[in-house]
């Protein structure tokens, strides 16, 4: 049996609830900042004069920082009261959003989405760990996937109201709006976060230490792998709209839409899913994210087909709750670092998705073969899992 995290006295229900709320606000803040690139890649390709896979590296960018930033910022803040670091790591994500905004160049871009994606992975770990250990064990996956809600909730929502946004008003509008609502995250999580005097103080040599364990590195490897075909797909759907379905800009934000609601639907699966089947949830996921991206290059061609495809594409996000988990249990001693290293590890998915993709567009195999590659990196996720399994501890 895999040690449970030590957990403080459960809130009240309605205490936990403005909790989780104030967390998912900034979970919003950051699925918008992320994702809205995406839907805006035409429009930043044409303004700042490059191609879509140009742009694409600006996504690997963010990536790297949340790669960067999310063991480093989680160790650097080991000793911090948590709802402290949580306000420092929103302005963080503030500022680089507003500065992404204002960049002139390629290489200024490049920078602005790098230092951006430095916070992300810390928030979510950390907010994971404090929506955790303020609930009853036996909710722990359902109060992670409420703020996590936030993400989702910007795919649905966020993103196409950005990508309509920098659509009329230029692309830097929408990293504005992300920036503003960063702002607001601030004032929520001060006013409803409880700070508890007693709260326990994280050492980060043992937070290290706790990364020995074979099992953590499994978990970590299965969601850098396995969600990459997620990001592969979604990240050239705004070309792919426009070459494949040949619809109009227009049409985007509801393409990002459905991907949202996927992702919504994903999101209550995966935790639903965890805390009835535990670590085997994540090999269920990872067939079901092979069907369908698979089925996506197949149904592109037409405006419902591309719409349904994408939405069943977004419900790969049910990964990301039990990884989550699986990552807090296994590293007990070490839940700041291991929940914010989950969050680096689908941020190298993010990473190397687009980068595949761009390969494989790049080489003329067109905008549709991001599904075929997408599979096949869910495959190398599931042989992943079923080594890990295999191995002590993968209970």
């Amino acid at each position: 049996m895999t040690a449970q995290p030590t957990h403080a006295p459960a809130l009240p229900a309605r205490s936990a609830l403005k909790m989780e709320a104030a967390m998912a606000v900034g979970s919003f803040a950051i699925g918008t900042g992320e994702f809205s690139i995406m839907g805006l890649m035409p429009d930043i390709a044409h303004n700042l004069n490059l191609s879509e896979p140009q742009v694409g590296h600006a996504i690997s960018a963010y990536a790297l920082g949340v790669m960067v930033g999310a063991p480093l910022l989680a160790i650097l803040g080991a000793r911090l009261k948590r709802k402290h670091m949580l306000l420092w790591l929103m302005l963080l994500y503030a500022l680089g959003n507003l500065a992404t905004a204002s960049a002139p160049t390629f290489a200024s871009l490049i920078a602005c989405r790098f230092i951006a994606g430095l916070p992300h992975g810390a928030y979510f770990g950390i907010a994971a760990v404090v929506a955790s250990s303020m609930v009853p064990a036996g909710k722990r996956a359902g109060a992670v996937a409420r703020v996590m809600s936030g993400l989702t909730l910007a795919m649905l929502l966020g993103n196409p109201i950005a990508t309509f946004l920098g659509q009329l008003a230029g692309w830097q509008s929408a990293f504005v709006l992300v920036g503003g609502i960063a702002l607001v995250t601030i004032g929520l999580v001060s006013q409803w976060v409880p700070s508890p005097a007693d709260e326990p103080r994280s050492d980060p040599r043992k937070e290290l230490q706790a990364f020995s364990q074979p099992q953590v590195w499994m978990a970590l490897l299965i969601g850098a792998i396995g969600f990459a075909g997620m990001f592969c797909v979604f990240s050239y759907l705004a070309p792919t709209m426009l070459e494949v379905t040949r619809v109009t800009p227009q049409w985007i934000p509801f393409g990002l839409a459905a991907f949202g609601v996927g992702g919504i639907l994903g999101n209550i699966a995966g935790g639903k899913l965890f805390d009835r089947l535990g670590f085997r949830a994540v090999g269920v996921l990872l067939v079901w994210a092979m069907v369908v991206l698979l089925l996506f290059p197949l149904v592109a061609g037409s405006l419902w087909g591309v719409l349904v495809g994408i939405g069943l594409v977004g419900t790969m996000v049910s990964l990301a709750a039990p990884l989550q988990i699986r990552l807090m249990d296994i590293a007990a001693n070490a839940p700041s670092l291991a929940a914010a290293s989950n969050h680096a590890a689908f941020n190298l998915a993010n990473a190397l998705g687009p980068w595949l993709g761009g390969m494989a567009i790049t080489a003329g195999l067109g905008w549709t073969s991001t599904g075929f590659i997408g599979a096949a990196t869910a495959l190398v996720g599931l042989g992943l899992f079923i080594f890990a399994r295999r191995m002590p501890g993968g209970e």
